[in-house]
């Protein structure tokens, strides 16, 4: 049985039921296999995590040669952009990152066009590595709110809208002051905080 067929099932039934899900029965009882078969391509249930991970690094579509093309505030912006749009496709799988640090070739091969863009904006190696690191965790943070909807959801909204109907304006002024604009929409606040890490990172790069 061929593995990507292996893998891109585990990812379906983490995507359809949840990471908790994904056991090697569960995978041979989708697949119509014995355990035996997947134990001959995965010694574990982290190797076979590992393997969906890195096949939704798979999905992230980034192009060196156009990356180079670019500053490297507008390179990282797009490879950000790319990382939250694979992830949040799959929340449930994102989640699995939590449990290990990617390090499977289509993950690497992400890591390597991002790590290239801060080195050549003149990063020195150590802030191209945190903020790479930096980077990465703050679009997994983002990918794994998003609903099946994409974004905040109509539930979301309306509570909040009856949450700040309640407030004493006595107790909570400021809060009450911005509520027309809460909650913030989570691409919007994707973006704004992306503007600002980006912004941070040109600082500690001029400054040395």
């Amino acid at each position: 049985m061929p593995l990507e067929r292996m893998v891109a099932t585990a990812l379906q039934i983490v995507d359809e039921e949840g990471a908790d899900a994904l056991s090697m029965r569960t995978l041979a009882q989708r697949l119509g296999s014995g355990t035996a078969t997947l134990y001959r391509h995965f010694d574990s249930r982290s190797a076979l995590i590992a393997h969906v991970v890195d096949r939704m690094f798979g999905a992230v579509e980034l192009n060196g040669d156009e990356l180079r093309a670019m500053s490297w505030q507008q390179a990282l912006r797009t490879g950000a952009q790319a990382m939250f749009d694979a992830l949040s496709r799959h929340q449930n799988a994102a989640r699995l990152m939590v449990e290990q640090v990617p390090l499977g070739p289509k993950a690497m091969a992400v890591r390597e066009r991002c790590v290239a863009v801060l080195l050549d904006g003149g990063f020195p190696p150590r802030q191209a590595a945190h903020a790479y690191a930096t980077l990465a965790r703050y679009v997994l943070g983002f990918a794994v709110q998003v609903n099946r909807e994409g974004g905040a959801g109509q539930s979301d909204e309306a509570q909040a809208a009856a949450l700040f109907q309640s407030v004493d304006p006595n107790l909570f002024p400021a809060t009450l002051t911005v509520a027309s604009e809460l909650p913030v929409p989570l691409e919007e606040e994707f973006s704004f905080g992306l503007e600002l890490l980006l912004g941070g990172l040109e600082r500690l790069r001029d400054e040395g």
